[in-house]
C-alpha cells in the first residue's frame, strides 16, 4: 500500500462516510470566507504590569473602535467611555456604578440597559467567527445563557422577543447581573482580538515581569519572540552564572530586586553578607541604584545595602565575562577583557590605546596578575544563586513557558517578527560567525541560535552544560546577535568611566539599512516570505518620536514598535509605545501616551490617549483563506476531496453508521 493510501485510510477513519467527508468540506470551505482574525503585536514590555494590562483589555482601541461602530448615532461620548471602562475593568466599575445609585430600582434599570448594550457588542464582535469558535470561548458557567442571546434575531422578526427579555431579567432577579456583565465583559476582551504576538523583552526595568507572563498564560492565543532581556533571564534560569549576575546586576540598578526576592523567592542572603563583608559603604558609589524619585517609602539602609550588593555583582559579572572570553577566541571579545586595562595602583584604565581615571578604585576581590579569578567567597555566592535559580519553581514555570510558546523569529501571515536585529555587514551581505566549528549566517544563524539556546535549558542538570550557556550569554551581548545588534556593550565603562566617548557602542549596519526596501525584500526572502508582500515587524529599539523619528521605515515594509512602554525610556521616546493591529481591513499602527493608573481609568474613565495611523490598507477585505490558517484549511480540503474521490470510485469502502431503533 502506497503512502497516499496508508494517509487516506487513517483519514477516513475521522471521516468514515462521504456524507462526514462532505460536510467537514462543506465547513472549511466556509471558514476560508470569513474575515481574517485580529492580530495584536505589543514589544517591549519591560515588566510594565499595569500599561500591558490595559492595552490588552482594551485591544489597543480595538475595543473602542468598536463600540463607535455599533452605538456612534446612539450614545454620547461619555456614554461610550463609560462603556468601554466597563468592558476593560467590569468588577472594578461596577461596583463603582451601583453605589452611585440610591435603591435597587435603579441599579437593575442599569443592569438591564447595560446587558442589552453588552449583548448587542458582543453579537457584532462574534459575528467573523464560526459559533463552533465562539462557543470554545464561552465561560463554562454562562455558556448556554450567552450562546442563546448571542443568536438573538436581528432582522425584524419578534418571536422570541420575551424569551430573550426573560433571560435578562431573570439574570438580574436572581442578582447574578454583576457575574453575567463580567463574564461577557472579558469575552468582549477576547474576542476582538484573534492572536497575540508578543515581539520580545518582557523582562527587566519594570517591577512585575512575573504578573505579565502569568497574564500570558491565561491568555487563548499567544506567541512570544525572545528579546535579549527574556534570554537573559532563560540563561540564569538553565544554571549560566554570568547570566545570574547581569540579572541581578540590572535589577540591582534599577532598584528592582523585589520580582528576585518576592516574586520568585530566590534569597539573596549570602550575596548581601559577602557585599556587606566586603566592600565600603560609599552612597556616592557609581553603583548607587536608580531610584524612583516617587517612591516614598525608601529606607537609607536598604539603598546602602542594594549599592553594595550592586558593586559586588558586578565585579562578579566582569569576571565571569573574562572567563567566557578566553574560553571562546571566535567570539573575537578580547577587546572586552577590559579588567586587563586597569591599572590598580593609580586607579586608571587604558580603552583603546588611551588613558582614563577610574570614577571607582575599591576592587578587593581582584588579583591583578589574575583579575579573572573568582575568590572563594565569591564561588561560594554564585554556586548558592545557580542553585537558587534551577530549584525556584515559580522561575522555572515562567521560562518553560517562554520556551512553548517563543522562538528567535516568527513567519506569520507573510509577515516576519524578531525582536532585534538580522545582523548585516556594511556591505549588506548577513553577518556570519562561528558556532562550535561551523559558520552561520542569515536564516540559519538564527536557528542555531534558538537551537542551542533550547538544548542549554535541557541540559541544565548537566556539568558540561557552559558549551550551550556560553552561547546565550554571547546573545546579550555579541557583536553577531540578532538580539543584541551593536558591536559591543560597554558596561563596564558606563560604571567606571566618566568620558561618555567611552560608552560608544556601535549599532549594527541593518539599523542605517533597514530603511533601504531592498534591504528588506533580501530579509523576506532569505526567510521564505514574499518580498513584495510582507513585512518586517521589530522591537528592541526606543523610537524617539520627539526627535522626529518614525516607527514606519523603508516605505512601510518595516514597522518598529517599540516606543517606550519602559518609564526608563519615555523621557527619551517622548510617548508610551507602539502597538500595531492588523485585521481583515490592513494594518494600523497605534501610538499611546502614558498610562496613568488604573484607578484613573476607572474612576474618571480616562483612557490611554492613542493615535491610529492606517499603515496598509486592503482593497478587498482580508479573509481567512488568504492566511496562514487558510492555507492549512486548504491543504485538508485537497486532501478532504482526494478521500470523497476514493469512496466514490470504490478504493475506500465506507463505513456506514449503525443506526439503533428501540422496540416497543
Amino acid at each position: 500500500m502506497d503512502s497516499t493510501k496508508k494517509y487516506l485510510n487513517l483519514l477516513a477513519k475521522e471521516y468514515p462516510t462521504i456524507g462526514d467527508t462532505t460536510t467537514e468540506i462543506i465547513n472549511l470551505e466556509a471558514i476560508m470566507n470569513l474575515p481574517k482574525g485580529t492580530e495584536h503585536f505589543v514589544s517591549d514590555v519591560h515588566g510594565e504590569y499595569e500599561s500591558f494590562q490595559h492595552v490588552l483589555r482594551n485591544g489597543s482601541g480595538n475595543v473602542k473602535e468598536k463600540i463607535k461602530e455599533i452605538f456612534h448615532n446612539r450614545l454620547s461620548q461619555r456614554e461610550m467611555n463609560s462603556l468601554a471602562t466597563l468592558i476593560y475593568y467590569p468588577e472594578n466599575k461596577i461596583q463603582l456604578v451601583c453605589n452611585e445609585f440610591e435603591d435597587q430600582e435603579e441599579i437593575n434599570e442599569w443592569y438591564s440597559i447595560t446587558l442589552s448594550r453588552l449583548i448587542e457588542l458582543c453579537v457584532f464582535v462574534a459575528s467573523k467567527y464560526t459559533r463552533s469558535k465562539v462557543r470554545k470561548a464561552l465561560p463554562n458557567e454562562f455558556a448556554y445563557i450567552i450562546e442563546e442571546l448571542l443568536s438573538k434575531d436581528g432582522d425584524g422578526y419578534t418571536n422570541k422577543e420575551d424569551y430573550y427579555s426573560e433571560i435578562i431579567g431573570s439574570i438580574i432577579s436572581l442578582d447574578r447581573g454583576t457575574e453575567f456583565i463580567t463574564a461577557i465583559s472579558y469575552l468582549i476582551q477576547r474576542l476582538v482580538v484573534d492572536q497575540l504576538h508578543v515581539v520580545g523583552d518582557i523582562y527587566d526595568r519594570g517591577p512585575y515581569p512575573d504578573k505579565i507572563i502569568d497574564t500570558l498564560m491565561e491568555h487563548h492565543s499567544v506567541d512570544v519572540q525572545w528579546g535579549n532581556h527574556d534570554i537573559l533571564w532563560m540563561g540564569a534560569a538553565s544554571g549560566s552564572a554570568v547570566c545570574i549576575a547581569n540579572v541581578l546586576r540590572i535589577s540591582a540598578r534599577y532598584d528592582n530586586l523585589e520580582i528576585i526576592e518576592d516574586a520568585y523567592g530566590i534569597s539573596l542572603r549570602q550575596l548581601l553578607t559577602f557585599a556587606e563583608m566586603t566592600y565600603p559603604e560609599d552612597l556616592k558609589s557609581c553603583f548607587y541604584p536608580k531610584v524612583d524619585p516617587n517612591k516614598e517609602d525608601y529606607f537609607e539602609d536598604e539603598i546602602r545595602q542594594i549599592t553594595k550588593m550592586h558593586q559586588a555583582i558586578s565585579v562578579i559579572q566582569f569576571k565571569l565575562e573574562g572567563e567566557i572570553i578566553n574560553r571562546h577566541p571566535e567570539f573575537q571579545l578580547d577587546h572586552r577583557l577590559v579588567l586587563n586595562g586597569i591599572d590598580y595602583e593609580n586607579g586608571t584604565i587604558i580603552i583603546k590605546g588611551k588613558e582614563y581615571p577610574l570614577l571607582n578604585t575599591n576592587f578587593p576581590t581582584i588579583d591583578p596578575a589574575d583579575p579573572y579569578k573568582l575568590t572563594p567567597e565569591e564561588e561560594f555566592v554564585v554556586e548558592k544563586l545557580i542553585t537558587a535559580f534551577k530549584n525556584c519553581g515559580r522561575l522555572q514555570h515562567h521560562i518553560s513557558y517562554l520556551y512553548s510558546k517563543g522562538n528567535m523569529y516568527l513567519k506569520y501571515n507573510d509577515n516576519l517578527l524578531f525582536h532585534g536585529c538580522m545582523p548585516l555587514t556594511e556591505t549588506g551581505e548577513f553577518m556570519g560567525m562561528e558556532i562550535q566549528g561551523e559558520q552561520y549566517a542569515g536564516k540559519k544563524l538564527l536557528d542555531k541560535f534558538e537551537e542551542v539556546l533550547r538544548k542549554g535549558y535541557l541540559n541544565k542538570g548537566h556539568k558540561d552544560n557552559d558549551k550551550y550557556l556560553d552561547y546565550v550569554w554571547y546573545l546579550w551581548t555579541g557583536p553577531v546577535s540578532s538580539l543584541f545588534g551593536k558591536d559591543q556593550m560597554t558596561t563596564f565603562e558606563r560604571y567606571y568611566v566618566a568620558d561618555k566617548a567611552t560608552h560608544e557602542e556601535k549599532k549594527n549596519a541593518y539599523y542605517a539599512m533597514r530603511n533601504d526596501e531592498k534591504t528588506c525584500e533580501k530579509i523576506l526572502s532569505e526567510f521564505g516570505l514574499d518580498p513584495l508582500k510582507g513585512h518586517i515587524i521589530n522591537g528592541h529599539t526606543p523610537v524617539k518620536e520627539k526627535r522626529g523619528e518614525d516607527p514606519i521605515k523603508a516605505n512601510g515594509r518595516i514597522i518598529v514598535i517599540d516606543g517606550g512602554f519602559s518609564k526608563a525610556y519615555q523621557g527619551t521616546t517622548g510617548l508610551a509605545g507602539y502597538t500595531l493591529l492588523y485585521n481583515s481591513y490592513g494594518m494600523v499602527l497605534v501610538s499611546h501616551q502614558p498610562f496613568t493608573s488604573v484607578n484613573d481609568a476607572i474612576e474618571n474613565e480616562i483612557d490611554i490617549m492613542s493615535t491610529r495611523r492606517v499603515i496598509d490598507r486592503e482593497l478587498d477585505r482580508k479573509k481567512v483563506r488568504e492566511t496562514d490558517v487558510g492555507k492549512g484549511l486548504t491543504k485538508q480540503v485537497s486532501d478532504l476531496k482526494e478521500l470523497l474521490e476514493a469512496y466514490r470510485n470504490g478504493d475506500i469502502i465506507e463505513k456506514q453508521k449503525q443506526n439503533y431503533f428501540i422496540l416497543k
